[in-house]
């Protein structure tokens, strides 16, 4: 069965980060939007890291050796753009030695009323996955879609040996669709918090509004 860690369980300094990106009027400034999206990356990606396996190594100091427990996995850090970003930057400032995998995948309205959602993959940029641990990165949760979607991408690459799926805010749907669509004996889902549902645009409710253009400004 899939785990689902949701650390807005316990209190925090994520509730902190996550009270000033709900803010409409902090969300003006786009760099500390930013800024606190790469922080909850930071602490997720030291949370994931304690469920890494670990080897102990001989450290050869000024005065003599250490023998220091690191990580033994080989882990790939992917992201979608393009909100994707500044939370992948978060995990690579923990995993700094990990690989790197980018897909592009975006929201296509279908009818005139924004009510019907489609996505659009377009771009993949991965190494190989193939026994690695993949930790997909994307602050969103809403439908899953789009998760899944670039979860498969992947897939062309090579079949992990474990995944995680973190997220900054995701929906009770968006976690149902992962465990539809993701194996559950190898999956471990973070959120920072659960909120109840979406609006008829698909978008969270009460969420935080559009984290792409929150980060990088409105697109056409």
């Amino acid at each position: 069965m899939i785990e689902v860690i949701n650390i807005s369980k316990e209190n925090s300094i994520i509730g902190e980060y996550i009270a000033e990106m709900r803010d409409k009027d902090y969300q003006k400034n786009r760099l500390l939007f930013r800024n606190n999206i790469r922080r909850v990356g930071w602490y997720e990606a030291f949370e994931v890291s304690k469920r890494l396996n670990y080897e102990t190594r001989d450290v050869v100091t000024p005065l003599g050796i250490a023998r220091v427990n690191v990580p033994s996995d080989k882990v790939v850090l992917a992201t979608i753009f393009r909100a994707g970003l500044p939370f992948h930057e978060g995990f690579l400032d923990v995993f700094d030695q990990a690989g790197n995998a980018f897909v592009s995948a975006y929201r296509e309205y279908k009818d005139e009323e924004h009510h019907k959602v489609g996505i659009h993959v377009e771009y993949l940029a991965t190494p190989s996955i193939d026994e690695k641990t993949l930790i997909i990165a994307d602050p969103m949760l809403a439908t899953g879609g789009s998760m899944e979607l670039g979860y498969k991408a992947f897939l062309t690459k090579g079949t992990p040996r474990r995944i995680h799926v973190c997220c900054v805010i995701a929906t009770v749907e968006g976690i149902d669709h992962i465990k539809k669509a993701f194996p559950e004996d190898r999956t471990t889902i973070w959120c920072a918090a659960i909120d109840p549902g979406m609006n008829e645009h698909k978008y969270i409710i009460p969420g935080f509004g559009d984290a792409g253009d929150l980060c990088y400004g409105d697109k056409l």
